[in-house]
């Protein structure tokens, strides 16, 4: 039988928000100052411990060594890709009918066909008026070099929010191609002959994201700044589905997009020959589902901001050991711009 005073400690020295318990209040105290924990983090609908990740979210709920309690509820009435909790089985089931997405393969056939395009050689510009609100990019390789691994953009493709193709082009390589790497990009010489010059290029995808010097355009993408640096093109307003921490791994590294197309949206890409549309659409409909959570709305939601600098000052260590874990967890704040910050601009 567990001592009484022994039980209140622990329970003094619980984190509010992760569940780590620490045998002095000071510990707990540094925890919170560099944990960063906050209503943005992926959070266990059940019993409420907060996650870095949504990997780590789901390691808690199906992984190999689960909290029970938390498994045997996600079993019947839990939602296997947006990890949501349902009423109950049935409702469950309604759910992850519309949480599952169709794939995007034929979708890519059937609009490129509407506009009455055949080969991708020829150039897809839907102007300005097609590219409303956020805007997805997506590029595939050919290789350069001796040895051909110098990555080179052979093809850009850009959506719009409802996933229409609003540029998609060939790109003509500026050093010579050694390696086409046919198998996965289905690229051939001829494709790249007559492709639209690299300084083309980068003046339409400006235009698209400046929007006619009207507000700018917020940019998706997976490994979107690596698309920009090989398109010799710079622009700050980014959501990368690569380092978005909770869809990072529980180590931090980043996922690939096929593995968050997989176990987040529930469909395949990257099969065989692979185009930058079904890439455009897998970071987009990421980032949709991302930005539609709906948190606890802070005035000041960032660690960064100034008036929440000293909310863990260690001039204030004194006072911070007096509080409970629940008004250090109210006080703190999250070191990532969450993209439901997005909803509110």
């Amino acid at each position: 039988m567990d001592h009484p005073l022994e039980t209140s400690r622990s329970v003094r020295h619980k984190c509010a928000a992760c569940f780590r318990q620490f045998n002095k209040i000071e510990h707990l105290v540094d925890h919170m100052r560099t944990s960063f924990h906050s209503v943005h983090e992926p959070i266990c609908a059940i019993c409420k411990k907060h996650c870095r990740s949504l990997d780590s979210l789901r390691e808690h709920l199906i992984g190999p060594l689960p909290k029970q309690e938390c498994k045997n509820i996600f079993t019947t009435r839990g939602c296997k890709f947006c990890l949501a909790i349902l009423d109950s089985p049935y409702s469950q089931r309604l759910h992850q009918e519309r949480c599952q997405f169709s794939g995007v393969n034929s979708g890519l056939l059937a609009r490129l066909a509407n506009l009455g395009i055949r080969d991708a050689s020829i150039v897809v510009d839907g102007g300005r008026a097609r590219a409303t609100g956020t805007v997805a990019l997506a590029c595939k390789y050919v290789g350069g070099g001796g040895d051909g691994s110098l990555d080179i953009c052979a093809k850009v493709c850009l959506i719009d929010e409802t996933e229409n193709v609003i540029f998609y082009s060939y790109v003509k390589p500026i050093i010579p191609v050694t390696n086409y790497r046919f198998e996965t990009t289905g690229i051939r010489p001829e494709h790249l002959r007559d492709a639209m010059p690299l300084k083309q290029v980068q003046k339409k995808i400006q235009e698209i994201l400046y929007n006619g010097g009207e507000k700018a355009r917020v940019l998706v993408g997976h490994g979107v700044e690596d698309d920009l640096k090989r398109l010799q093109i710079g622009y700050p307003i980014i959501r990368d589905t690569a380092n978005y921490p909770p869809l990072m791994k529980t180590s931090k590294l980043c996922n690939s997009l096929k593995y968050l197309a997989q176990v987040y949206l529930g469909f395949d890409i990257q099969n065989g020959i692979q185009d930058p549309y079904e890439d455009c659409v897998a970071s987009m409909r990421l980032y949709k589902r991302m930005r539609s959570q709906v948190h606890k709305i802070e005035d000041y939601p960032m660690a960064s901001d100034p008036q929440n600098k000293n909310n863990f000052g260690i001039w204030r260590q004194n006072e911070l050991e007096r509080m409970t874990p629940e008004h250090m967890l109210d006080i703190s704040r999250s070191d990532y711009y969450c993209w439901c910050l997005d909803l509110r601009i």
